[in-house]
């Protein structure tokens, strides 16, 4: 086994780093204040793409600068930012879609139940991770009024307060071990996407939010949870291809699976967008911010060579041509 020994080094020794790989430094107060605020480490990773793949040894591309390496950084930032908007639309809508329909078809209390769950779901451990919520130092107000003044009612807390204790990864979790077809059907209904799919849907968008909330990078990246693709497409549903071309000066024969790429995320965003935010100007957002950012390589993103022409994007976006569905 090999030891770690690689010292630390400062800011300058960092700018001194890139400088011998090639890298164009037009204004150092300018690099030198972001290394100081981003660190060197996390920036390093949007600095591959632009390495020579001729050779073993850190490279940089003639003519790389500093402000490719910052714009690519910025651009993959205010994505996630635009992801995490969706996405709190996204899991709020399913907080009460749960909510409401497990209070209307059982009672406020009926979730205390475990036959209205999969027999595989650990019903206790919900049980007392709610429990839980109510001994930390942070009670939230609502729970505390419902155990002060309900001293009669169950400790755990009616659905519609219960969901709002839950992360997002465990309301995906509850959801996708409903039982009953009149609970999971008045769902359906609602997102317009049959169960099976929703419960991939939301499990892998709990995941994406996880990796966006802790800034991890989301440009050039395969994921290993993934939303699985439409079956029988009875909605507007773009065309996602099996493998498209992601060729780069790096790496010029490269292909990537859009379906384990963001392309797949924003599709499943989007379609269910229309549905929980239709006047967000979401995907007219994402528009704007790609055209912002012209140099990031969309196929490494996922996005195949057409995309903004696909009907189910021309019409979202509000450009000319109609969604279609089957």
């Amino acid at each position: 086994m090999n030891d770690f020994r690689k010292p630390a080094q400062t800011v300058d020794q960092h700018l001194e780093t890139l400088r011998e790989r090639g890298l164009e430094i037009p204004d150092e107060a300018r690099a030198r204040h972001y290394l100081s605020n981003i660190s060197y480490f996390r920036l390093s990773a949007y600095t591959r793409p632009y390495y020579r793949p001729d050779l073993d040894e850190h490279r940089f591309l003639t003519g790389t600068s500093f402000e490719d390496i910052l714009d690519l950084y910025v651009f993959d930032r205010e994505l996630r930012l635009l992801l995490l908007d969706a996405i709190e639309r996204i899991e709020v809508a399913l907080r009460a879609q749960l909510a409401n329909t497990l209070a209307e078809h059982h009672g406020a209390h009926g979730y205390l139940d475990p036959r209205i769950f999969d027999t595989r779901y650990n019903h206790a451990w919900l049980l007392n991770q709610l429990e839980q919520a109510g001994q930390g130092r942070e009670v939230e107000t609502f729970l505390a009024h419902y155990r002060t003044k309900y001293t009669n009612a169950p400790q755990q807390p009616p659905i519609w307060m219960a969901v709002e204790l839950l992360t997002f990864k465990e309301v995906s979790t509850l959801f996708a071990n409903l039982r009953q077809p009149a609970d999971t059907q008045r769902i359906e209904q609602h997102f317009g996407w049959k169960f099976p799919l929703l419960k991939s849907w939301f499990r892998a968008m709990s995941d994406l939010r996880n990796t966006c909330a802790h800034h991890g990078r989301v440009w050039n990246r395969e994921f290993g949870s993934r939303p699985e693709t439409p079956r029988r497409i009875r909605r507007p549903w773009p065309r996602i291809p099996h493998r498209i071309d992601a060729g780069s000066a790096a790496h010029p024969e490269q292909q990537v699976d859009p379906r384990r790429r963001l392309y797949m995320f924003v599709a499943t965003i989007e379609a269910l967008m229309q549905v929980v935010a239709p006047s967000s100007r979401w995907s007219q957002r994402l528009v704007a911010l790609l055209e912002r950012h012209p140099a990031p390589s969309r196929p490494h993103m996922g996005f195949p060579a057409d995309w903004s022409t696909d009907p189910f994007w021309r019409g979202a976006t509000g450009g000319p041509g109609t969604m279609e569905s089957e």
